[in-house]
C-alpha cells in the first residue's frame, strides 16, 4: 500500500509547471522591447521597463518616466492520442486559457549619476486546463504556476560611459493544480465508478536580486551585462481529494493522514548578453544571448507531514538549461514613429522522451514586430505582437499499471498581444 499513497503524493508533487518557452520565462510584459523577441533586452533603455532585463538601464533615462503596459497570451495547443494511447475520453480541447497581465514601471533621475526605480511585473508562468472528463485527466485536469515581481531598483553612473544597477526582487508565487483519481484502478470487473479529484493550492513569498552592467562602447554601440538570481518558492497545503470510492485508494489515504505537503521550486537564475549598434540615422541593429538554469527548476523538493511520518524527497522532472539567441532592427520611419522586430530561438527545457501534458513545452522560435509613436513630447505608445511557434510534440506518459497515455501536440503556438504607454516628466 506504500506504493499507492507514494503515487498519490508525487503525482501532485510532479504536476505543476507549464512552459512558454525554453521554461517558463516571459520576455514579453508590454513593453516596446516586447516588439524586439528579447534582442536587446540588457542595451536598450528607451523607457523605465528595462530595470526588468537590467537594473543598470535606468541610469540613462532622463527626469521621472512612467511606463503602464499590458499583454494578453492565447493560442493553439491542441491533443491528439494515437494508436498506442490506453485511456478513455476526449482530447481535452484547447487548454490555453486567455492570460491577461499588466505591468508598472517607474524611473527618477536623482541626479547626474545617480537614479531610482520601481516595477511591478509578471514575467514568469503560464495556466493550463484541460476538459475534465480528457483522456489525460489522471496527469493533470488544470495547472497553473504564476509569479509577480516586486523590484525597487537603483542605478548609478560609475563613469560617463559605465553604469551599474541593483533591484531586490519580491516574488509572490501562485500555485494549483488538480488531477483525476481512477476509482476503477486495481479493481478489474467491478462496475465502473465516477473519478474522484485532487487538488493542491497555495501561495508563497520568495526573494531574489537583479543586476546589471551597462557600456557605452562608443556613441553608436551599447553592450549590457545582466544577472537575475533564483528565487526559491515554498508551497506548503494539505492536499484536498474527493469523491474517492475506491477502496483501495481510501485505505491508503487514510493511512497517510497528510496534514500538510510543502513543494519547493525554485525559479531559475538567469544571465544576459546584449549589443546594440545604431547603424544610421534610421536603422539600430540588436541582439541578445540568455542562458537560464532550468535544470534546478527540474528538482522539486517534496516534504509530507503526517501520522505516517514525515517524508522528504525530491522529484526529478529531468529539465536541462536552456539557452536564447535573438536578433532584431528598429527603423526610425519619422521623428515620431519607430518599427520594432525580431526573431528569437529557445532551445527545449525537456526532451522528447521527458515532455508530459502538465508541461508540454519544446524549443520555440519566436516572430515579433511592434510600432512605438509619440503621441506628444512627453508620451509614446506602443503596440506589439510576438508568434511563438512550438511545432509538433509527441506525448507518452505511463501509470505504474502500465497504462499510457500516447499522442501529440500539433502545430502548437502561442500568441502575446501587448501594448503600453510612457510618460515623461
Amino acid at each position: 500500500m506504500k506504493s499507492t499513497h507514494s503515487l498519490i503524493i508525487f503525482a501532485l508533487a510532479g504536476t505543476g509547471s507549464q512552459a512558454l518557452a525554453g521554461g517558463i520565462d516571459l520576455y514579453e510584459a508590454g513593453q516596446e522591447g516586447a516588439g524586439l523577441a528579447n534582442a536587446g533586452s540588457a542595451a536598450l533603455a528607451t523607457d523605465p521597463s528595462v530595470l526588468m532585463s537590467n537594473p543598470a538601464g535606468i541610469a540613462a533615462l532622463k527626469g521621472t518616466q512612467i511606463s503602464l503596459t499590458g499583454q494578453a497570451i492565447f493560442g493553439g495547443l491542441g491533443f491528439d492520442r494515437d494508436s498506442d494511447n490506453d485511456f478513455s475520453g476526449n482530447e481535452g480541447g484547447n487548454p490555453l486559457p486567455i492570460l491577461p497581465g499588466t505591468s508598472f514601471f517607474i524611473s527618477h533621475e536623482i541626479n547626474d549619476r545617480a537614479s531610482i526605480g520601481f516595477g511591478l511585473y509578471g514575467n514568469f508562468g503560464l495556466s493550463v486546463k484541460y476538459d475534465d472528463d480528457w483522456a489525460g485527466r489522471y496527469f493533470s485536469q488544470e495547472s497553473s504556476l504564476i509569479g509577480i515581481s516586486m523590484q525597487p531598483t537603483f542605478a548609478y553612473k560609475i563613469t560617463d560611459d559605465l553604469s551599474m544597477g541593483i533591484g531586490p526582487r519580491l516574488v509572490y508565487g501562485y500555485y494549483y493544480t488538480k488531477m483525476a483519481i481512477d476509482n476503477n484502478a486495481f479493481l478489474p470487473g467491478t462496475p465502473f465508478q465516477e473519478d474522484g479529484k485532487l487538488q493542491y493550492k497555495d501561495t508563497d513569498i520568495g526573494t531574489g536580486i537583479n543586476l546589471g552592467l551597462r557600456y557605452q562602447l562608443n556613441e553608436r554601440t551599447t553592450v549590457g551585462l545582466a544577472y537575475t538570481s533564483k528565487v526559491k518558492l515554498e508551497f506548503k497545503d494539505s492536499p484536498s481529494v474527493h469523491g474517492v470510492r475506491n477502496p483501495l485508494l481510501n485505505f491508503a489515504l487514510s493511512r497517510l493522514d497528510v496534514d500538510e505537503l510543502e513543494i519547493d521550486m525554485n525559479i531559475p537564475q538567469t544571465a544576459t548578453l546584449s549589443i546594440a549598434h545604431q547603424l544610421n540615422e534610421q536603422w539600430t541593429l540588436l541582439s541578445s544571448v540568455n542562458w537560464q538554469d532550468w535544470s534546478d527548476f527540474a528538482d522539486i523538493g517534496v516534504s509530507v507531514d503526517s501520522a505516517a511520518g514525515d517524508v522528504s524527497r525530491s522529484v526529478d522532472r529531468k529539465y536541462q538549461d536552456t539557452w536564447h539567441l535573438s536578433i532584431g532592427a528598429q527603423n526610425q520611419i519619422s521623428p515620431k514613429l519607430r518599427w520594432n522586430m525580431g526573431v528569437g530561438y529557445d532551445s527545449s527545457a525537456v526532451k522528447d522522451k521527458d515532455r508530459t501534458v502538465d508541461n508540454p513545452m519544446n524549443e520555440t522560435w519566436r516572430l515579433a514586430t511592434g510600432l512605438s509613436y509619440k503621441l506628444a513630447e512627453d508620451t509614446d505608445l506602443n503596440l506589439n505582437y510576438t508568434l511563438v511557434w512550438l511545432g509538433d510534440m509527441d506525448v507518452q506518459q505511463s501509470k505504474r499499471n502500465g497504462q499510457t497515455l500516447s499522442g501529440s501536440y500539433p502545430n502548437s503556438a502561442l500568441h502575446i498581444v501587448g501594448g503600453g504607454v510612457t510618460w515623461r516628466f
